[in-house]
């Protein structure tokens, strides 16, 4: 089970274990619903990625997420932004539990919160995730802002991982961001998009904070095709929207599954779910008996995290699989 606790997308791994099936792939929270316009994107291999398109890139994302481009800075991925920040800011980090497995990974120096710990006002960097991976979790804005109140007195930072963020839009604190604020977020491309291959993300802080971010990446801190992905994508405003609307609708749709199967659904995030069992290896076990891949947890031998089924024929055979145990 190892292998399966890490991390989601092992389906090589699935199939060495259990046989070479027609998988379903539901252990990451990477949305099924792919943006349309990535097979219609043409790709330059030949040069090296124009300063002018990265620009053009940054001013597309920062109108999505509200911001000046003067404080957002691409990033090869939202993981690769988080471990840029922890370098960055040198000082002691505190995380929240359950949390993203690389949250305990960016600091040289710190610990996890307690269950019920109060929120440290002290000169420390405290990270957390808004959607919150794997529970779904979302807490509200007017909370975090407190909590930043607090840490920035101290000399402290807030950072918050919204990698999820685009599926629940009123959740960000992008309008919050500025150079007098000690907040900084990261900002996931592929999970949305459902094109987590392209390995996009972006740094949203005060712009020295960017400014610093951007000497550490360099002239070319991502490919051309993450360009040009990036830059066509945001600028879809009616696909966004339709996205966002289908996925709750199929977060439901899921939510109905489960409990017609006397499973409790948590979180809030529409691209996956979790559910507390008796014995999460076993329904891991048997959903993967049926070519039908989950996440497990190490940490909570109960827990096991669905994402969205990628349609009608996917979310039935789901069904089935939970009916036959």
């Amino acid at each position: 089970m190892s292998g399966f606790t890490w991390h989601g997308g092992r389906l090589a791994e699935a199939r060495a274990v259990y046989g070479g099936m027609d998988w379903i792939d539901l252990s990451t929270g990477i949305s099924p619903l792919t943006w349309p316009g990535a097979d219609h994107v043409s790709i330059d291999w030949r040069c090296l990625p124009d300063p002018h398109d990265l620009a053009a890139l940054e001013a597309a994302a920062a109108a999505h997420f509200g911001v000046d481009p003067d404080h957002l800075c691409t990033v090869p991925g939202s993981e690769n932004g988080l471990r840029l920040v922890g370098r960055m800011l040198d000082m002691p980090g505190r995380w929240q539990l359950p949390s993203y497995r690389t949250h305990a990974e960016i600091f040289a120096q710190g610990r996890p919160m307690a269950a019920g710990e109060d929120v440290p006002r002290e000169a420390v960097a405290l990270l957390l995730a808004n959607p919150n991976n794997p529970d779904g979790r979302i807490l509200p804005p007017a909370r975090l802002l407190e909590w930043l109140a607090g840490l920035e007195q101290a000399g402290g930072w807030l950072i918050v991982d919204e990698a999820y963020a685009d599926a629940v839009p009123s959740c960000s604190l992008a309008g919050e961001v500025g150079d007098g604020r000690r907040l900084i977020l990261l900002r996931s491309f592929g999970k949305f998009f459902g094109l987590a291959g392209v390995r996009l993300g972006f740094l949203i802080g005060p712009r020295a904070i960017v400014a610093k971010a951007r000497r550490m990446l360099g002239e070319w801190p991502v490919s051309a095709a993450a360009i040009a992905f990036g830059g066509a994508a945001y600028d879809d405003r009616a696909w966004i929207e339709e996205a966002i609307a289908a996925l709750t609708e199929r977060a439901a749709q899921l939510d109905d599954v489960l409990a017609r199967h006397g499973l409790a659904a948590r979180g809030e995030c529409p691209l996956f779910r979790l559910v507390e069992v008796e014995d999460g290896p076993t329904l891991f076990d048997r959903l993967a008996r049926c070519a039908i891949l989950t996440r497990p947890f190490e940490e909570n031998r109960r827990w096991l995290r669905l994402g969205l089924p990628g349609g009608a024929a996917a979310l039935a055979r789901l069904d089935r699989a939970l009916a036959n145990g």
